[in-house]
């Protein structure tokens, strides 16, 4: 009876190593739009969610109720970035664009993750009580390593939110640079 080796040979082992890489270099890349997908439809929930809570805050308080970009939490930055986070406050003198004044209570803060982008074509929405209009205006949430395709979050007069991923004009959202 002979004796067998167990163990690879070198050839066996170079084939092993060669689809190894093949698969893995094929899923890399598509783990990294999964990731980033991932990570803007988080950031488009809870855009969503906070426009959802405002409208509702401004009806129960009968107050006007706005979103504004923050970096801290505590005030409202200028500009369309909205990339850093935003704060949701009682608008209580109405003002626009909105900032937190002495006496208005920040309602809700958010801070968004370092791999998504997004920018509005506003500085803040407001959004009243059911007798007037809110602000509308759109969002759009864009991965900056440009892996998946921007999306839009679409806030109409009335308040409401949609998703959206081509314009009225049926083109697809573009981020800026």
């Amino acid at each position: 009876m002979a004796i067998r080796n167990q163990g690879f040979t070198l050839y066996e082992l170079l084939i092993t190593m060669v689809l190894i890489a093949v698969i893995s270099g094929l899923a890399i890349p598509s783990f990294g739009a999964m990731m980033a997908r991932q990570r803007q439809r988080v950031e488009i929930d809870a855009l969503f969610h906070a426009i959802h809570l405002a409208r509702k805050e401004s009806i129960m308080r009968r107050q006007v109720v706005s979103l504004c970009p923050s970096f801290d939490g505590k005030a409202c930055l200028p500009g369309l970035d909205w990339s850093m986070g935003w704060l949701m406050f009682e608008n209580k003198d109405a003002d626009s664009p909105p900032r937190v004044d002495i006496g208005e209570p920040v309602l809700s803060r958010h801070s968004v993750e370092d791999n998504v982008r997004i920018v509005a074509n506003r500085s803040g929405f407001t959004l009243r009580a059911t007798f007037l209009r809110a602000t509308n205006g759109t969002f759009v949430l864009c991965d900056p390593e440009r892996r998946i395709s921007p999306v839009a979050l679409v806030v109409s007069y009335t308040g409401r939110p949609r998703v959206a991923r081509h314009t009225t004009d049926g083109e697809l959202y573009s981020c800026a640079d």
